[in-house]
């Protein structure tokens, strides 16, 4: 098709091939036979849905005629947002990602367009379309970035959670990059953000960031809740607000259980589990209520076996069994009690299928980001090695270590790397029989 070619002379020449006159082409495409008679004429510009329903009958592919329409119709006439807007989708529909850039940037020069874009960049990230958002929310934020405004902040926010992925070290420095624009939100939208941030964080094992980060979201969540009921009534809560309280302390329990002060631990989990001060009744909020109140039953557990205590064992085992969701990472927490007190599970082992439950929890992407599943399963590789490993189950325990090193590679986790290595070391000096196992998995891990 020649540059120099108008959509309505091709259009003309289809109708002569073809032999339609003018009704007939207006039936077949669904045009008003006077509407089709001005575009065919130059007089009128198409709009999107008759582009495309022309494009269908012609036998052409979607979108074939959009670089077309581009250089007749948005960039040789001054911004029209009624005809500009229907063009993104389409090019968003097509995948002609190219063109939606070269759009946007365009429609940038003027940032009385900033506004719109970022409602497009909304819809499309809410649809799932994040290839095509982060485009939108990259531009806007690139007009915006001498205005120091919120939406720059949201921007910075949507690209923040759009673009976390597998490489651990990425979603460090994009956290931290990300910080600096939490305190540019509203304050409602700090509370999502500063989860967002803390679950990021609690994945990367960043403990001193995490807790730094709980503290802020409790303070300020404490703070809204005590303004009373009068919340800003055109805000759309994602949660109702004492969940963010509730959260932060979940978190900072977290903290302390890894700084091994079980004590604090169990008293931050007693602060969740009491929510006796929430003054709403509503449907939502009670069940919110039980779902913190649950996972205070198990962590309670979780931090008892933590501390040595094997007592609350068989009724951990009885809450994992009924939490069909949860088990690996309640089986995670077994091994890890019984690596640090030199337990004997190997019973408990034998009731499941590990291979099976590792791909149900890859599943749980609607429980859990795909970063967060990433570390759960290369921690309980790495524990399920150290357990078989000190057993003198050399076979299982380097297959498992390796497991965790193809993972680890995989979410590019660096500290873990090297502590595998090290202990693929002391493993491998001390069982020389396990070369051959070393030697097969280590070629499907360079795969």
């Amino acid at each position: 098709m020649s540059r120099t070619t108008t959509i309505s002379a091709i259009l003309n020449d289809f109708m002569i091939q073809e032999g339609l006159n003018l009704r007939k082409f207006a039936e077949q495409v669904g045009i008003n036979i006077g509407s089709l008679s001005y575009i065919l004429n130059e007089n009128r510009t198409l709009k999107m849905e008759q582009l495309d329903r022309i494009t269908a009958v012609m036998g052409l592919p979607e979108g074939y005629f959009y670089n077309q329409y581009y250089d007749e119709v948005i960039a040789g006439s001054p911004p029209n947002w009624r005809k500009i807007k229907p063009f993104l989708y389409g090019c968003v529909e097509v995948g002609n990602l190219d063109l939606l850039l070269k759009t946007v940037q365009q429609l940038l020069d003027n940032l009385i367009y900033s506004p719109h874009l970022f409602e497009v960049a909304e819809d499309l990230n809410k649809n799932n379309k994040k290839e095509a958002a982060i485009i939108l929310y990259e531009n806007v934020a690139q007009s915006e970035r001498h205005q120091h405004s919120e939406r720059l902040a949201l921007c910075q926010y949507r690209l923040f959670m759009c673009e976390l992925e597998n490489n651990q070290e990425k979603n460090y420095q994009a956290a931290l990059q990300f910080e600096l624009f939490v305190d540019r939100l509203g304050e409602y939208d700090q509370l999502e953000a500063l989860k967002d941030l803390a679950n990021t964080y609690r994945a990367l094992s960043r403990w001193n960031k995490l807790e730094e980060i709980a503290e802020r979201l409790k303070q300020i969540a404490q703070f809204l809740y005590q303004k009373g009921p009068k919340y800003d009534s055109d805000y759309k809560w994602h949660r109702p607000l004492f969940t963010y309280i509730a959260y932060a302390n979940l978190l900072l329990g977290d903290v302390y259980e890894h700084k091994r002060d079980y004590e604090k631990t169990l008293q931050y989990i007693q602060l969740y589990n009491d929510l006796d001060w929430v003054k709403e009744q509503d449907e939502e909020t009670v069940k919110w209520k039980e779902k913190f109140q649950d996972w205070a039953k198990m962590n309670t557990m979780v931090t008892k076996l933590a501390a040595g205590d094997a007592s609350v064992l068989a009724d951990y085992l009885a809450y994992m069994e009924s939490n069909h969701d949860e088990v690996l990472l309640s089986l995670l927490n077994i091994i890890e009690f019984a690596n640090r007190y030199h337990f004997n599970i190997d019973d408990i082992l034998q009731r499941f299928d590990i291979p099976s439950l590792i791909i149900k929890h890859k599943s749980l992407n609607k429980v859990y980001t795909r970063q967060i599943i990433g570390g759960h399963i290369a921690r309980f590789n790495n524990e399920l090695s150290s357990y078989y490993l000190n057993k003198g189950g050399y076979r299982d325990g380097l297959n498992y270590l390796l497991n965790t090193l193809n993972k680890s590679v995989f979410i590019s986790e660096k500290h873990c790397i090297f502590r595998l290595l090290g202990q693929y070391h002391f493993s491998y000096n001390d069982q020389h029989s396990g070369m051959k196992i070393i030697s097969t998995n280590a070629q499907e891990t360079s795969s």
